[in-house]
């Protein structure tokens, strides 16, 4: 905890306070001169936390994951913070741009607010960030991936927001990656790719485009399905007859679900490679696919190897009373340690436990953290908010 003489940067004494001669002199109550504001916690009044995540459908596996990451690292701190109950506003963003705006909103409803841990999706999130960003709070998330969220060849990406912050890694990689295996390693020179028009998919196959053309690759089509959709013989048949060799679809569940076991079914495609991206890299898309899943290839984030990773997997396995169905929950967490710590570095506390928390201070804090050790790895957040290592 810092102590209020040594954190003046956003707080300052105020000099018109006076005090009755019958009680004890106490430390001069707390101005705040932050830029953006500041939040005040009364000696009894819990911590505020937001949290936005998809609960809902088939990609609420990811959503739970966050929560359960969240869980573990309230468990370590016994679910207080500088000496104040942890207190948690869950909305469900369904994995939708609408959801994530419309749960945002409710949550700087509330001016004791202090920060927001989500989204689970990055379309949630790019609209979240942004409702966020406008009310002067701050966001972090274990899960979003997006590169538009961030940062695009070392510049800001075009939803990049001002105290948006993730643990989750930048993937703007990952489509170039993807390219440059299957052009290099397999010499397959005609690609084509479908999204679903979310900034994440889109993200993932626009980035796959640009490589592959620059290796010398065609793409014979570029096209989208439109979210909840089931029927995918059209667009199946679309790359039948676009001659596409490779077909690189990162779509989420349900959808990435159906254009795989659809695809198995038509003869016509036994001979095209099939890539998905890191959103289907999660138990649930196994035990529906089975053994049609063979032969598949994704891109995504690697699983970190770090003890601290292990030892956070027993705990899961030990609180929960079963194995994690995705590795997801383990950036989840950091995201939530992260943000913890920060708040610690940057709450100012008086002598009857009031708090006060700046809230540029806050995102200064988290944008000047450098070797922050995490169970995904070492911690180090950069000035678009990317405190992982891209993909």
């Amino acid at each position: 905890m810092i102590n209020v003489s040594d954190k003046i940067n956003s707080y300052i004494p105020a000099s018109n306070y006076s005090y009755c001669h019958t009680v004890p002199l106490l430390l001069q109550r707390i101005t705040c001169t932050d830029s953006i504001g500041c939040v005040t916690i009364a000696p009894e009044e819990p911590l505020k936390i937001g949290v936005l995540q998809a609960l809902s459908g088939e990609v609420a596996l990811l959503g739970e994951a966050q929560l359960n990451g969240m869980q573990l690292a309230l468990d370590k701190r016994g679910n207080t913070l500088s000496g104040h109950a942890i207190s948690l506003q869950i909305e469900d963003t369904g994995c939708t741009p609408e959801g994530g705006a419309n749960s945002a909103l409710k949550l700087i409803a509330d001016p004791q607010t202090i920060a927001i841990f989500g989204s689970t999706c990055s379309g949630a999130a790019a609209t979240a960030s942004q409702t966020m960003s406008a009310a002067d709070l701050t966001m972090i998330s274990g899960n979003n991936s997006a590169p538009f969220l961030t940062s695009i060849a070392g510049k800001a990406a075009p939803n990049w927001q001002s105290g948006y912050f993730r643990t989750a890694s930048n993937e703007e990689n990952a489509g170039k990656v993807a390219a440059e295996y299957v052009f290099k390693q397999l010499g397959l020179q005609k690609a084509a790719t479908i999204h679903d028009n979310d900034i994440y998919t889109r993200g993932l196959t626009d980035s796959f485009q640009k490589a592959y053309a620059n290796l010398g690759g065609q793409i014979v089509l570029d096209t989208a399905i439109n979210k909840g959709e089931t029927e995918m013989a059209p667009v199946l048949a679309a790359v039948v007859n676009s001659g596409a060799e490779l077909l690189f679809f990162p779509l989420f569940q349900p959808e990435g679900n159906h254009i795989l076991l659809q695809a198995r079914t038509q003869p016509a495609l036994k001979d095209i490679l099939l890539i998905g991206g890191g959103a289907l890299i999660q138990k649930s898309f196994l035990d529906e696919t089975g053994e049609l899943a063979k032969g598949m290839f994704f891109v995504g984030p690697s699983s970190p190897k770090t003890a601290e990773a292990a030892q956070l997997a027993n705990s899961y396995e030990t609180t929960f009373n079963e194995q994690p169905t995705v590795d997801y929950y383990l950036s989840g967490y950091d995201a939530v340690d992260l943000l913890f710590y920060a708040i610690e570095q940057t709450m100012v506390r008086e002598e009857d436990g009031t708090l006060h928390l700046g809230r540029q201070a806050l995102r200064d804090t988290l944008y000047s953290i450098t070797d922050f050790k995490g169970v995904t790895g070492m911690i180090n957040c950069n000035q678009f908010g990317d405190c992982a290592l891209s993909a």
